[in-house]
Formats: structure tokens, sequence, C-alpha cells
């Protein structure tokens, strides 16, 4: 390949990692939590005051109590078929549900309303306040951890997902004329750069694969609005608002409530679900207008033998009066396929398919690329260090704007790694005590990661790395220390939950933090072993003293 054309797509490779490269380091590595989305729900869930109904028998008669004490529930509320420590009661809903198409958008901060049979009969209905922690990592994700969701929000994510295609696709090109020979290459030794860009080159190559999926699919979920349009246009020829909502009522049909005692009890509905698709495991079945004539049920649920479109599973629309099946596009293994390909953008990008085997190698591509983007600003930054030798005793300066690259990649990097893990031990410390516990997982959240960035160009990249990723342990530790703590001195305020998903999170948080602190150790123990033209030289005037080389972190 001729070596003009190599430059260009070394210059592309280079500046479009540059412009994106910390925003995908807090996408990939806040992904890589929200994988495990329900575990993490589960863990910081606080525990229910009072057990569920017992069996689905009693399912009907709590619906229409509630219905007849609350009558405004009966615009969206949820009946879960399953008990787990995130899910507050048999029957939920939210106070300010924003019509058919709420379901699209997570709803962070709303009132939420549980209801449990009473002794007497009737629904004892009680307000609580379940764990956003989830879904604020999972918006941080979403929006490449801008301090804001809305719809400018994800287009900024679209073009960084284009971007970010593009360095893909010229990583590879710089790659080809070496691909045989550097392939497995890892040589390590004094040149720690080569042993990076070996390690960055192998990492990415064999990621390839599931970057080019995260890229492709992150640019769907960001104009999806247009797309949902062109879908609506040309597959539904205008229907797609069927899927969401029941047929308007015929002018023999008119407008009147009805009475939810009529409500089909719902194991006859999922009898009907049942017999479209015998391996359709449902999970809840959410209703909507359940008391107008526009009355419809979702039966929401997941298929181990089916690829599934979205990350709460498929689902099959039916009229809760009469059992009619309304719609069942969405219905995993009976969809169209060109649904079936639209769905697939849902099932490779939130590894909705293939099982707990799949989540964790999600999980682990999600950390070793958030590690892809951190290694390329380093390459990037000893690929400029400005070597200015006026004796051998004296110590380069370093360009400025190599010196603002080094301090933001570590600030920005670090600081999201400990602003994560600080969050979610707040989640348990602030609860009951904070009346805004969404707010505040924000604000703990951005206070770390801006106080982040503050520490490294105070105290300089290579003294900050050290500091960051010690406090980036102990945060992470913190996790399981917490749930120890509820164990070990029952008076404190908090709970550790005892179900494999929730002491998963304990025991992935705590391998995490012992990482965590290898790193740091090892970076430290290296304070005096640099090369006197690297970066990572601590030179005499910043803050802490003395000139201490050190070297980026080895991979």
């Amino acid at each position: 390949m001729p070596p003009d054309i190599l430059r260009i797509y070394k210059t592309v490779h280079t500046w479009t990692g540059i412009l994106t490269g910390m925003a995908l380091f807090i996408a990939f590595y806040a992904g890589a939590i929200t994988v495990f989305k329900e575990p993490l729900a589960r863990w910081a869930s606080p525990p229910m005051t009072t057990p569920v109904a017992s069996s689905l028998d009693d399912a009907l008669p709590l619906i229409i109590s509630t219905l007849r004490a609350s009558p405004e529930a009966a615009r969206e509320f949820s009946l879960h078929l399953r008990e787990a420590e995130h899910l507050p009661g048999r029957l939920e809903w939210q106070s300010a549900a924003e019509g058919a198409e709420s379901h699209r958008h997570d709803t962070l901060g709303m009132e939420h309303f549980v209801a449990h049979p009473g002794e007497d009969g009737a629904a004892r209905i009680e307000a609580v306040a379940p764990s956003k922690l989830a879904e604020f990592i999972d918006v941080l994700h979403r929006v490449v951890g801008l301090p804001f969701d809305s719809d400018t929000a994800r287009w900024i994510m679209g073009v960084i997902a284009c971007l970010y295609a593009l360095a893909l696709v010229s990583g590879v090109v710089l790659l080809v004329p070496t691909l045989v020979k550097d392939l497995f290459a890892l040589r390590p030794g004094r040149n720690l750069k080569r042993l990076w860009r070996d390690a960055h080159n192998v990492v990415g190559l064999f990621s390839l694969p599931f970057h080019l999926v995260m890229a492709l699919t992150a640019t769907v979920f960001a104009f999806h609005d247009d797309l949902y349009s062109l879908q609506d246009t040309v597959i539904h020829d205008g229907r797609l608002a069927s899927v969401w909502q029941a047929p308007s009522p015929t002018p023999h049909q008119p407008e009147e409530a009805r009475d939810p005692g009529a409500l089909l009890p719902p194991a006859d509905l999922l009898a009907v679900v049942r017999a479209l698709s015998p391996t359709f495991t449902p999970i809840r079945l959410h209703y909507t207008q359940a008391t107008g004539p526009r009355a419809m049920v979702r039966v929401w649920g997941q298929d181990a033998t089916a690829l599934v479109s979205r990350p709460a599973g498929g689902f099959v629309a039916i009229d809760p009066y009469s059992g009619r099946i309304i719609n069942a596009d969405y219905l995993p293994g009976h969809q169209s396929p060109a649904l079936t390909t639209i769905g697939s953008f849902f099932a490779l990008h939130f590894a909705t398919y293939g099982g707990l085997p799949v989540k964790w190698m999600y999980f682990l591509l999600g950390l070793a690329g958030a590690w892809l983007f951190y290694s390329g600003n380093l390459l990037w930054i000893e690929s400029r260090r400005k070597t200015q030798r006026r004796g051998e005793a004296t110590p380069p300066r370093q360009r400025r704007d190599t010196t603002v690259m080094a301090a933001l990649s570590v600030g920005v990097c670090l600081g999201c790694l400990s602003g994560l893990s600080l969050t979610i031990v707040a989640g348990k410390w602030l609860h009951g005590v904070v009346s805004d516990l969404t707010t505040w997982h924000q604000l703990v959240y951005y206070a770390v990661f801006f106080a982040s960035i503050g520490w490294a160009f105070l105290r300089g990249a290579a003294r900050a790395s050290v500091d960051l990723l010690w406090l980036a342990a102990l945060a992470t530790a913190a996790i399981p220390l917490t749930t120890g703590l509820s164990w070990l001195i029952p008076p404190l305020p908090l709970w550790g939950h005892t179900s494999a998903a929730s002491l998963g999170v304990d025991a992935t948080a705590g391998l995490g933090a012992l990482c965590f602190a290898l790193m740091a150790r090892a970076t430290s123990q290296r304070l005096r072993s640099g090369q006197a033209d690297s970066l990572w030289v601590i030179q005499d005037g910043e803050s802490g003293g003395t000139a201490s080389p050190i070297k980026p972190l080895r991979p």
C-alpha cells in the first residue's frame, strides 16, 4: 500500500480516535455494567416490607380492587408474574405515565405506587421509591456521559458512533500491511509504547466484529425516531401506533368506561399466549387504558429459542376483556423478516440472546473496549511528546497539547470509574436519607467525575493516575463492603440481599477493586523508572515535589 495512503488513514484513525475516545470510554464502561442491569437493580433495591401475592389467582381481585380504589391506575399499570428484589409489589404503576408511548423512554424521578392484598380483601395501596440506579447508568451509557438526556445528546452520540466506525475501518487498513507479522506480536521490554501499541492492535482486531456491531447499532439508536417514521411508512403502512395501543372504537362502540370486574383473569390471558407460542415465558402483564374502550394488555416475556428484539423481551398485545389477539408482530419467533432484521439491532447491542454466557462475553468485551480507547489516547500522547534535551540531567519540557490531553484522559477515564462506583454505593447509604435519590445519583457521579478531572490538572497526569486509581479501588471495594456491613452491623440502615444476582454484583465489584489496586500499586512502583523524554515524568515545580518519572499502566 502506498505510504501516502497509509498516512491519510493514520491521520483519520488518530483524530477520529482522539475526538471520540473519552466519550466512548464512558459509553463502554457504563455499557458493560448495564449488561447486568437487572442484577444491579436487585442489589440496590431496598427489601420489600410486604410480600407480593402468593398466587396468580389473587391477581384479578387485586386488580379490580385497585382500579376501584385508584381509578388513575387504569391508565397504565403492570402485573409482575415473578418475585425479585427490584420489584416492590405484584401490582405497580406510576402516577404520571405519558400516554401510549411512555414505554420508549426511561422515566426517572416519577412517583410510584404498588398495591397489596389487604386482610379484608381490599387493596392496600402505598407509595414506594424503587431504585433508579440502573436506569441512571444506562442513560449515562446512552448519552456518552453527557449531563443531560435529550434528543441533542442522542444526536451527539450518533455523530460519535459514526466517527467511531470510521476509526475502526481506518485502523484495520493500517494493520493490513503487517497483519501476518504483527498479529500475535506482544513485545515486552523497555519500549513500553511498542508494547501498548501491540496490545492495542491485538485487542482491537480480535474484538473488531463486536465494535462494528456497537458502532452500527449505536448509530441506529441515535436516529431511531427518523428510522421509526421510515419503518412506519415502508413496513407498517402508517399503522405502527397500533402496536402500542388498541384500535379506536367503532361507531357501534361508544367511548364509555368499562367495568373492571369483566376483565379476564390473568391466567386466561397467559393461556392465550401459551397457545400461540409454547416456548414463550411471560414475565409481566402491562395494562393500558384498562377501563376504557381501547383497553389492551401487552404480555411481555422471553423466548430462549428465538431472537429477542428488546432488552425487556418481546410481547403480544391482547384485549383484556375478550382475549382477542390485537398484535403479535413483536412476539419472538413470530416476527416478519423485516421486523426480525430491525429486532436484531436491539438483540446484538443489548446481548438479549444466547443467555448468560453471551452476557459475560459482552461484559468483558465492554471492559476491553474501554481499555482500547484509553490506550489509544496514551499512544497519541506518547507519539506527541517533545524532547528538548539540553543536557543529560535536564528533564525535557512537554508540549502543552500533550499535557492537557494526558490530564483529560486520566481525569475523564479514571473519574468515570470512581464516579460510577461511588454512585452505586450511594444507592444504599443515601436511601431514606435524601428525598430524591435519583438526583443524588447524578450529583454524586458528576461531582466525583469533575473533581477527578480537576485533580488531574492540579497534580499532573502522572501523579493523578496513581491517586485516582487508588480512589477507584477504594470506591469499588466499598460496594461489597457495604453489603458486608449490613450483615455485621444490623442497626445500620443498610441491607444485603442473598440472591445469586445480588451476590454476583458484590463478587464482581470485589474483583474489580482488586484489579484497580494492583494497577495502582504497579504504577506507583514505577514512579522512578521512566524515560526522561516521556510525558509521564513529573517535572520540578509540579505539585508534589521533585522530578519522578512514571510510565503508563501495564495493559
